[in-house]
């Protein structure tokens, strides 16, 4: 697959069949995960690899509690915000979310990614991104979650056997399988809409009016 093609079409995917993922493409999703820069190189990473269907299903009903959790709280007011907006995009956001936490013990692996010694947390999205591309080239679905994280963090230690007093924080879950739905690019603003040239509020001296790579 062309890099630019997966740059580009990569996108969060929650609707999923359970059909299960074959061990070489999940092989080949973690190990372009390691392959990702890392704070000071010091690669302060683990992956829990989730199929087991017991293990599965007990994330499931962490995530729905947490999803329910997110409605009520961050997101609350947002549906009905959106639906008098008539602001489709949201809703259909917020409808494939739905979906996922309904539907999450099927979700065929799920990928929880833990990190130590790093302030933020931040140092393990590149090796996750990494992940979601290796998925895409292989035709493989993913969705990045913090849901978990932000609401039932001890719970899932707790369920994965996390040995949390060395340090070890989870601070996403990615959801992978085979897509319900159809890849393609996402539609966006254009760029300079959200780009400055070396100072804050100062338009570069380019536009991009459409993406630069398409079918």
């Amino acid at each position: 697959m062309d890099t630019f093609e997966a740059l580009y079409t990569t996108r969060a995917m929650r609707r999923v069949k359970p059909d299960p993922i074959p061990e070489d493409v999940i092989k080949r999703m973690l190990d372009a995960a390691i392959r990702a820069p890392s704070p000071g190189n010091a690669q302060q990473w683990r992956f829990v690899a989730v199929t087991n269907p017991e293990v599965r299903s007990g994330l499931a009903a962490l995530y729905e509690r947490s999803w329910a959790q997110l409605q009520s709280t961050v997101y609350a007011g947002v549906r009905e915000r959106a639906a008098a907006a008539g602001d489709s995009t949201t809703e259909r956001v917020l409808s494939s979310g739905d979906w996922l936490a309904a539907n999450f013990a099927q979700v065929p692996l799920v990928v929880l990614a833990f990190v130590r010694n790093d302030p933020d947390g931040s140092g393990i999205y590149p090796a996750v991104w990494n992940l979601m591309l290796a998925a895409r080239a292989q035709g493989v679905g993913t969705t990045l979650t913090t849901v978990l994280h932000h609401f039932a963090a001890a719970e899932v230690a707790e369920l994965l056997g996390v040995p949390t007093d060395k340090g070890w924080k989870n601070m996403a879950a990615i959801t992978c399988g085979y897509p319900l739905g159809t890849w393609g690019v996402a539609t966006r603003p254009p760029v300079e809409t959200v780009v400055y040239a070396d100072t804050w509020g100062q338009a570069p001296p380019w536009s991009v009016p459409d993406p630069l790579w398409s079918y």
